[in-house]
């Protein structure tokens, strides 16, 4: 079987084609902007759930030292 609609295109994304194209400073400024907006999303977002990410990944000595006795703990 033969789709001549896939092979055009095939053709059409495979063949080179010219872009006159320019961008502007204000384009490199703006992701700039994006990248420093994820990274600071990126840290909020850290810092709202530290106490969790903390817990799930901490040692298992703090909780022994926790259940510990008076007597028990140095």
């Amino acid at each position: 079987m033969r789709n001549p609609g896939i092979w055009t295109a095939a053709l059409l994304v495979l063949a080179p084609v010219t872009a006159f194209a320019y961008i502007d400073p204000g384009t490199g400024s703006a992701l700039v902007q994006g990248v420093i907006a994820a990274l600071a999303a990126v840290g909020v977002t850290l810092k709202l759930y530290w106490h969790k990410l903390v817990g799930l990944f901490g040692s298992k000595k703090d909780d022994v030292q926790e259940n510990a006795t008076p007597d028990e703990q140095h």
